[in-house]
């Protein structure tokens, strides 16, 4: 199968890439640019808001699929500039489920826990009504909505809080960090589940190549835990000693941005196909400790 990924020369982007390359698929790997002095796999430059420069790319390379995972992702930048994060995460992908109902080829859309306001207390479902927080929430919302609209054969895909090694990520900078301090402070007060790229790849891969059971589905890590022990647990994993972590509140961080306080999500959809396997969000921290020392 011949795979056009959006955002290739991200964190999720690279494991995606190499990992339908080893499942023996063709990858189309596209992306606006690249991290300075990072070494990336061939790409093609593509924009993805340009909605002619879409409709010709996919005309010229003909996928049989798309992993849309491109997306502005900084989430106080949203606030401060909504109007990129509507035409990134809105019209963008408005672009590209368009051109999957145009060639009848399946989208896979990579969407966010920020959807939710956090105040439901238990695992969100699919099934559970968006309320997004901020300007990055509501605009991954909007992408959602275009991709149901528009195209017949899609999966959208939920994920929270991502790492990976081939990226900037939390745990990666909790250990930078233990580096030159002896004290830390982390947030206590905000509840997610991490999830590994790795995981998260696997899991799209199934369903974008072998499935045809479309809709929406909830993919990250089991368990929950909060920043504060997300950033314990890493030090602790990766043997750091001598560095104090200390759980405050996240209003001690001053943000544009209001963060759901509870974002742990269920993965319903995958329960009902038997196939809710992905490790705790422990031993997938462990797994990407392992890959950062190769």
């Amino acid at each position: 199968m011949r795979v056009l990924v959006t955002g290739a020369n991200g964190m999720l982007g690279l494991d995606l890439g190499a990992m339908l390359e080893g499942a023996g698929h063709e990858v189309l790997r596209t992306d606006v640019g690249k991290r300075e002095g990072m070494e990336v796999p061939d790409w093609i430059p593509l924009d993805i808001t340009n909605t002619e420069q879409v409709q010709q790319f996919v005309k010229e390379h003909q996928p049989d699929a798309i992993f849309h995972g491109a997306a502005y992702t900084d989430v106080d930048g949203c606030e401060r500039n909504p109007d990129l994060a509507y035409k990134v995460n809105g019209l963008g992908t408005w672009n590209l489920a368009a051109v999957a109902a145009e060639r009848n080829i399946p989208i896979l859309y990579i969407s966010t826990d920020f959807i939710f306001d956090g105040k439901k207390g238990t695992p969100y479902t699919e099934m559970d009504a968006p309320n997004p927080l901020g300007h990055y929430g509501a605009s991954k919302l909007a992408g959602e909505r275009y991709v149901t609209q528009l195209c017949r054969k899609h999966f959208i895909v939920r994920t929270s809080w991502l790492f990976g090694a081939q990226g900037p990520n939390f745990p990666r900078k909790m250990l930078e960090l233990a580096q030159t301090r002896k004290e830390l402070k982390v947030v206590g007060d905000q509840t997610g589940s991490p999830t590994h790229t790795r995981d998260l790849c696997r899991v799209a891969i199934d369903l974008l190549t072998k499935s045809s059971l479309y809709g929406t589905y909830h993919v990250s890590n089991k368990g929950q835990c909060s920043w504060f022990e997300f950033a314990k647990a890493t030090l602790e994993l990766a043997g750091v000693t001598g560095v104090d972590v200390h759980p405050i509140p996240s209003d001690e961080f001053p943000s544009p941005t209001q963060r759901p306080a509870y974002s742990v999500m269920r993965h319903y959809s995958l329960e009902l196909q038997g196939k809710d396997d992905l490790p705790e969000w422990k031993d997938a921290l462990r797994e990407f400790l392992s890959l950062l020392k190769r």
